[in-house]
């Protein structure tokens, strides 16, 4: 079956693999759309210290159900799904937590282990979405869960002010989920085109921080207290700084990126404003079973946040480009079947 086999940073080749024969508990899906995230950017960029090479890339999915075997009733064959793609040990103590998301020994598709960059894929039954959704919407499925669990981390509430601090996929997500819970919500950005985006996605008030001084234009949205919640989705020592400076007192930050250097903080904000402090990591079941119930309620831009969709022959072409230029994209598609 074809693949495309990510062979070592910058060299992304169409291929092929053996075909797969599914276990027992497991369901054959033949791959119709995947998405590109930064993750994948990063690996074809040789900057993932998660990966290792030769790689198949992919973990945002939408799929058609090819044989379902022992879960054949619930899940007929021409059945449009998507699926969680993290796995879980169900022993540390992460996942005795009821929280399986933050596995420790968690193996993402695409990344610790091989994805669905290829003709079919074969996983468990039991991390199988489903949704009444286009095959593009059920590809932004898991992408948007990652900012849903961010502000489901955050507790916000419809009486919630939030700040997203980058409205990029993950940040996007994060917008949606805040105005989808009720929250005034805040999009702040560098890029006019995403806050755009973000506006369409339900963000009340945007924020071009290279235009305007964040500080001042965040007072003057919360009436001098600041937001309730910060959640920060860029990853840069200075934003992780921001979030925590321009975050109203007794309020909660949430981190969603992560920056590759350490970070100075004036700690005696943390404990002066008494904040509370959260990361977050991939997404659990019920975030996907929230987006999914947006999405239906087509309370998203999905046209709008997808920049363009490529044939799986031009996916090495695309992704030197957008290696070469990544703000001249939003949101890439992959499609592995003939459209």
């Amino acid at each position: 079956m074809k693949a495309l086999i990510l062979e070592g940073p910058g060299k992304l080749t169409v291929g092929t693999q053996p075909a797969l024969i599914p276990r027992p508990e497991e369901v054959l899906l033949r791959v119709q759309l995947v998405g590109l995230c930064g993750s994948d950017l990063n690996s074809f960029r040789g900057k993932n210290p998660l990966i290792s090479y030769p790689r198949i890339l992919g973990h945002e999915i939408a799929a058609i159900v090819e044989d379902a075997g022992h879960a054949k009733d619930l899940l007929p064959s021409g059945t449009n799904v998507t699926l969680l793609p993290y796995t879980h040990c169900g022993k540390c103590a992460s996942c005795l937590r009821n929280r399986p998301n933050a596995c420790e020994c968690n193996q993402t598709l695409g990344v610790q282990r091989d994805g669905a960059l290829t003709e079919y894929i074969s996983v468990p039954a039991a991390k199988i979405m489903r949704g009444n959704l286009s095959r593009k919407e059920l590809c932004l499925v898991e992408p948007l869960t990652v900012g849903f669990h961010a502000v489901a981390r955050g507790r916000v509430t419809a009486n919630d002010t939030v700040a997203i601090l980058g409205c990029g996929g993950v940040g996007l997500g994060a917008v949606a989920a805040a105005s989808f819970t009720g929250a005034i919500t805040i999009a702040i950005d560098v890029d006019d085109r995403k806050l755009e985006i973000a506006r369409k996605a339900g963000a009340q008030i945007c924020i071009n921080s290279q235009m305007h001084d964040c500080h001042e234009a965040l007072r003057e949205a919360t009436r001098g207290s600041g937001p309730d919640v910060f959640i920060e989705a860029i990853g840069l020592p200075q934003t992780f700084r921001l979030a925590v400076e321009e975050v109203a007192f007794a309020g909660r930050v949430v981190y969603i990126g992560y920056a590759k250097e350490p970070v100075a903080y004036e700690t005696r904000l943390f404990v002066q404003k008494e904040l509370d402090i959260f990361g977050s990591r991939n997404a659990l079941p019920q975030d996907f079973h929230t987006v999914i119930q947006m999405l239906e309620a087509k309370r998203f831009p999905v046209e709008d946040a997808v920049s363009m969709t490529a044939d799986f022959k031009e996916a090495p072409q695309v992704m030197a480009q957008w290696a070469a230029n990544p703000s001249s994209y939003s949101k890439i598609m992959v499609a592995m079947q003939e459209q």
